[in-house]
Protein backbone atom coordinates (compact mmCIF):
# COMPACT_ATOMS: atom_id res chain seq x y z
CA UNK A 1 0.00 0.00 0.00
CA UNK A 2 1.44 3.32 -0.47
CA UNK A 3 1.91 6.10 2.34
CA UNK A 4 -1.77 7.28 1.31
CA UNK A 5 -3.18 4.47 1.40
CA UNK A 6 -1.72 4.17 4.86
CA UNK A 7 -2.78 7.12 6.17
CA UNK A 8 -6.41 6.44 5.03
CA UNK A 9 -6.41 3.12 6.89
CA UNK A 10 -4.71 4.38 10.00
CA UNK A 11 -7.24 7.45 10.05
CA UNK A 12 -10.41 5.15 9.52
CA UNK A 13 -9.20 2.60 12.23
CA UNK A 14 -8.84 5.67 14.87
CA UNK A 15 -11.92 7.58 14.10
CA UNK A 16 -14.04 4.18 14.64
CA UNK A 17 -11.86 3.94 17.68
CA UNK A 18 -12.62 7.10 19.13
CA UNK A 19 -16.06 7.17 18.24
CA UNK A 20 -17.11 3.87 19.52
CA UNK A 21 -16.26 5.18 23.24
CA UNK A 22 -17.53 8.91 22.68
CA UNK A 23 -20.55 7.28 21.64
CA UNK A 24 -21.09 5.72 25.07
CA UNK A 25 -19.48 8.47 26.79
CA UNK A 26 -21.74 7.89 30.00
CA UNK A 27 -20.09 4.36 30.22
CA UNK A 28 -16.03 5.48 29.13
CA UNK A 29 -15.82 9.65 30.02
CA UNK A 30 -18.13 9.95 33.29
CA UNK A 31 -17.25 7.29 35.58
CA UNK A 32 -13.71 8.02 36.10
CA UNK A 33 -14.46 11.78 37.07
CA UNK A 34 -16.63 10.44 39.66
CA UNK A 35 -14.49 7.41 40.99
CA UNK A 36 -11.53 10.25 41.25
CA UNK A 37 -14.14 13.16 42.65
CA UNK A 38 -14.45 10.39 45.34
CA UNK A 39 -10.96 9.79 45.66
CA UNK A 40 -10.00 13.58 45.88
CA UNK A 41 -12.76 13.82 48.94
CA UNK A 42 -11.80 11.03 51.30
CA UNK A 43 -8.43 10.26 50.48
CA UNK A 44 -7.33 14.63 49.76
CA UNK A 45 -9.83 15.89 52.03
CA UNK A 46 -10.96 13.82 55.01
CA UNK A 47 -7.45 11.97 54.86
CA UNK A 48 -5.40 14.48 53.79
CA UNK A 49 -6.36 16.70 56.39
CA UNK A 50 -5.05 14.28 59.14
CA UNK A 51 -1.90 13.52 57.04
CA UNK A 52 -0.61 17.24 56.90
CA UNK A 53 2.44 17.29 54.33
CA UNK A 54 3.81 15.27 52.08
CA UNK A 55 7.43 16.39 49.82
CA UNK A 56 6.63 19.56 50.56
CA UNK A 57 3.07 19.85 49.32
CA UNK A 58 -0.37 19.53 50.96
CA UNK A 59 -1.18 15.59 50.71
CA UNK A 60 -4.11 16.71 48.43
CA UNK A 61 -1.04 18.41 46.00
CA UNK A 62 1.11 15.22 46.28
CA UNK A 63 -1.81 12.78 45.19
CA UNK A 64 -3.28 14.56 41.95
CA UNK A 65 -0.70 13.56 39.71
CA UNK A 66 -0.53 10.11 40.88
CA UNK A 67 -4.82 10.08 40.83
CA UNK A 68 -4.54 11.06 37.05
CA UNK A 69 -2.05 8.94 35.55
CA UNK A 70 -3.96 6.01 37.58
CA UNK A 71 -7.11 6.90 35.93
CA UNK A 72 -5.18 6.84 32.40
CA UNK A 73 -3.43 3.63 32.99
CA UNK A 74 -6.70 1.90 33.37
CA UNK A 75 -8.38 3.71 30.68
CA UNK A 76 -5.76 3.08 28.08
CA UNK A 77 -5.55 -0.58 28.80
CA UNK A 78 -9.20 -1.10 29.37
CA UNK A 79 -10.03 0.82 25.99
CA UNK A 80 -7.62 -1.31 23.59
CA UNK A 81 -8.46 -4.40 25.42
CA UNK A 82 -11.73 -4.69 25.46
CA UNK A 83 -12.52 -3.45 21.50
CA UNK A 84 -10.04 -5.35 19.98
CA UNK A 85 -11.23 -8.29 21.84
CA UNK A 86 -14.99 -7.52 21.05
CA UNK A 87 -13.78 -7.29 17.18
CA UNK A 88 -11.82 -10.49 17.49
CA UNK A 89 -15.26 -12.21 18.50
CA UNK A 90 -17.12 -10.79 15.98
CA UNK A 91 -14.37 -12.01 13.93
CA UNK A 92 -14.27 -8.27 12.07
CA UNK A 93 -10.29 -7.85 12.89
CA UNK A 94 -10.19 -10.88 10.31
CA UNK A 95 -11.27 -8.69 7.45
CA UNK A 96 -7.88 -6.16 8.66
CA UNK A 97 -6.17 -9.55 7.97
CA UNK A 98 -6.67 -10.35 5.20
CA UNK A 99 -7.05 -6.67 3.47
CA UNK A 100 -3.49 -5.13 2.70
CA UNK A 101 -3.13 -2.73 5.68
CA UNK A 102 -0.01 -3.57 7.11
CA UNK A 103 0.54 -4.53 10.69
CA UNK A 104 2.18 -1.63 12.28
CA UNK A 105 -0.88 0.50 10.75
CA UNK A 106 -3.50 -1.64 12.73
CA UNK A 107 -1.51 -1.48 16.10
CA UNK A 108 -1.41 2.13 15.86
CA UNK A 109 -4.78 2.78 14.37
CA UNK A 110 -6.00 0.69 17.97
CA UNK A 111 -3.13 2.06 20.28
CA UNK A 112 -4.12 5.63 18.91
CA UNK A 113 -8.09 5.12 20.02
CA UNK A 114 -6.44 3.95 23.74
CA UNK A 115 -4.40 7.03 23.70
CA UNK A 116 -7.36 9.48 22.52
CA UNK A 117 -9.37 8.37 25.48
CA UNK A 118 -6.84 8.62 27.58
CA UNK A 119 -5.58 11.80 26.70
CA UNK A 120 -9.72 13.11 27.97
CA UNK A 121 -9.69 11.28 30.76
CA UNK A 122 -6.41 13.02 32.10
CA UNK A 123 -8.10 16.50 30.80
CA UNK A 124 -11.23 15.49 32.66
CA UNK A 125 -9.93 14.48 35.86
CA UNK A 126 -7.36 17.27 35.89
CA UNK A 127 -10.56 19.32 35.56
CA UNK A 128 -12.27 17.75 38.03
CA UNK A 129 -9.12 18.68 40.79
CA UNK A 130 -9.33 21.95 40.12
CA UNK A 131 -12.21 22.15 42.37
CA UNK A 132 -10.01 20.88 44.72
CA UNK A 133 -6.66 22.17 44.89
CA UNK A 134 -4.88 24.95 42.93
CA UNK A 135 -2.98 22.41 39.87
CA UNK A 136 0.72 23.79 39.73
CA UNK A 137 2.85 22.76 36.77
CA UNK A 138 6.87 22.59 37.19
CA UNK A 139 7.79 21.47 33.81
CA UNK A 140 4.68 21.10 31.21
CA UNK A 141 6.88 18.84 28.57
CA UNK A 142 7.36 16.18 30.91
CA UNK A 143 3.68 16.20 31.86
CA UNK A 144 3.21 15.72 28.34
CA UNK A 145 5.75 12.74 27.42
CA UNK A 146 4.88 10.98 30.29
CA UNK A 147 1.29 11.01 29.36
CA UNK A 148 1.90 9.76 25.78
CA UNK A 149 4.55 7.19 26.44
CA UNK A 150 1.98 5.88 29.70
CA UNK A 151 -1.21 5.46 27.54
CA UNK A 152 0.56 4.52 24.79
CA UNK A 153 2.43 1.39 26.55
CA UNK A 154 -0.72 0.61 28.11
CA UNK A 155 -2.73 0.26 25.31
CA UNK A 156 -0.21 -1.91 23.65
CA UNK A 157 -0.63 -3.86 26.61
CA UNK A 158 -4.04 -4.00 26.00
CA UNK A 159 -3.91 -5.23 22.48
CA UNK A 160 -1.55 -7.91 24.06
CA UNK A 161 -4.24 -8.85 26.18
CA UNK A 162 -6.71 -9.23 23.76
CA UNK A 163 -4.58 -11.14 21.60
CA UNK A 164 -4.06 -14.06 24.41
CA UNK A 165 -8.46 -13.52 25.52
CA UNK A 166 -10.39 -16.46 24.96
CA UNK A 167 -13.77 -14.98 26.72
CA UNK A 168 -14.93 -11.66 28.01
CA UNK A 169 -13.73 -12.92 31.35
CA UNK A 170 -10.03 -13.17 30.57
CA UNK A 171 -9.55 -9.30 29.43
CA UNK A 172 -10.14 -8.30 33.20
CA UNK A 173 -7.95 -11.07 34.82
CA UNK A 174 -4.56 -8.50 33.75
CA UNK A 175 -6.40 -4.99 34.92
CA UNK A 176 -7.53 -7.06 38.33
CA UNK A 177 -4.85 -9.39 39.61
CA UNK A 178 -1.76 -7.11 38.39
CA UNK A 179 -2.18 -3.27 37.17
CA UNK A 180 -4.67 -2.72 40.41
CA UNK A 181 -1.79 -3.63 42.86
CA UNK A 182 1.23 -2.66 40.91
CA UNK A 183 -0.88 1.07 40.59
CA UNK A 184 -1.51 1.05 44.38
CA UNK A 185 1.41 0.02 45.28
CA UNK A 186 3.14 2.59 42.68
CA UNK A 187 3.89 5.47 44.96
CA UNK A 188 -0.06 6.98 44.28
CA UNK A 189 -0.89 8.02 47.73
CA UNK A 190 2.34 8.35 49.46
CA UNK A 191 6.03 8.91 48.80
CA UNK A 192 8.62 6.12 48.87
CA UNK A 193 10.71 8.10 51.28
CA UNK A 194 8.27 7.36 53.50
CA UNK A 195 9.55 2.82 53.72
CA UNK A 196 11.94 1.46 55.16
CA UNK A 197 15.43 1.61 52.55
CA UNK A 198 14.51 -2.42 51.34
CA UNK A 199 10.54 -1.55 50.92
CA UNK A 200 11.88 0.79 48.51
CA UNK A 201 14.35 -0.74 46.64
CA UNK A 202 11.38 -3.40 46.51
CA UNK A 203 9.00 -1.00 45.38
CA UNK A 204 11.63 0.34 42.42
CA UNK A 205 10.96 -2.60 40.73
CA UNK A 206 7.41 -1.57 40.07
CA UNK A 207 7.56 0.24 36.81
CA UNK A 208 4.58 2.18 37.41
CA UNK A 209 6.59 3.94 40.21
CA UNK A 210 8.54 5.45 37.19
CA UNK A 211 5.24 6.16 35.78
CA UNK A 212 3.91 8.33 38.61
CA UNK A 213 6.83 10.07 39.81
CA UNK A 214 8.10 11.34 36.29
CA UNK A 215 4.21 12.40 36.08
CA UNK A 216 4.28 13.61 39.48
CA UNK A 217 7.54 15.53 38.55
CA UNK A 218 6.36 17.38 35.80
CA UNK A 219 3.72 19.27 38.04
CA UNK A 220 5.34 19.33 41.49
CA UNK A 221 9.19 19.32 40.49
CA UNK A 222 9.68 16.25 43.07
CA UNK A 223 10.33 13.09 42.30
CA UNK A 224 11.64 9.71 44.06
CA UNK A 225 13.57 8.52 40.99
CA UNK A 226 15.25 9.97 38.41
CA UNK A 227 13.25 11.90 35.86
CA UNK A 228 15.49 10.45 33.07
CA UNK A 229 15.61 7.20 34.09
CA UNK A 230 11.58 7.20 34.56
CA UNK A 231 11.82 8.33 30.49
CA UNK A 232 13.93 5.59 29.44
CA UNK A 233 12.59 2.88 30.94
CA UNK A 234 9.14 3.93 29.30
CA UNK A 235 10.71 4.51 26.12
CA UNK A 236 12.22 1.02 26.42
CA UNK A 237 9.00 -0.77 27.52
CA UNK A 238 6.84 0.53 24.54
CA UNK A 239 9.18 -1.17 21.74
CA UNK A 240 9.69 -4.00 23.66
CA UNK A 241 5.78 -3.98 23.69
CA UNK A 242 5.19 -3.15 20.26
CA UNK A 243 7.69 -5.65 19.02
CA UNK A 244 5.60 -8.39 20.88
CA UNK A 245 2.22 -6.80 19.33
CA UNK A 246 3.74 -6.42 15.32
CA UNK A 247 5.09 -10.24 15.84
CA UNK A 248 1.48 -11.49 17.65
CA UNK A 249 -0.32 -9.90 14.58
CA UNK A 250 1.68 -10.73 11.92
CA UNK A 251 1.89 -14.63 12.62
CA UNK A 252 -1.97 -14.31 13.39
CA UNK A 253 -1.83 -15.63 17.06
CA UNK A 254 -5.14 -15.93 18.78
CA UNK A 255 -7.08 -14.48 15.78
CA UNK A 256 -6.21 -17.49 12.78
CA UNK A 257 -7.21 -21.21 13.59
Amino acid sequence: MSAGNNWVALNTIWIKECTRFLRIWIQTLVPPAITMSLYFVIFGNLIGNRIGEMGGFTYMEFIVPGLIMMSVITNSYANVSSSFFSAKFQRNVEELLVAPVPTWVIIAGYVGGGVARALLIGIIVTLVSLAFVDVQIHHLGVIVLTLLLTSTLFSTAGLINAVFAKTFDDISVVPTFVLAPLTYLGGVFYSLSLLPEFWQWVSKANPIVYMVNGFRYGFLGVSDVNVGVSIGLLIGFNLVLYAVAYSLLNAGKGIRS
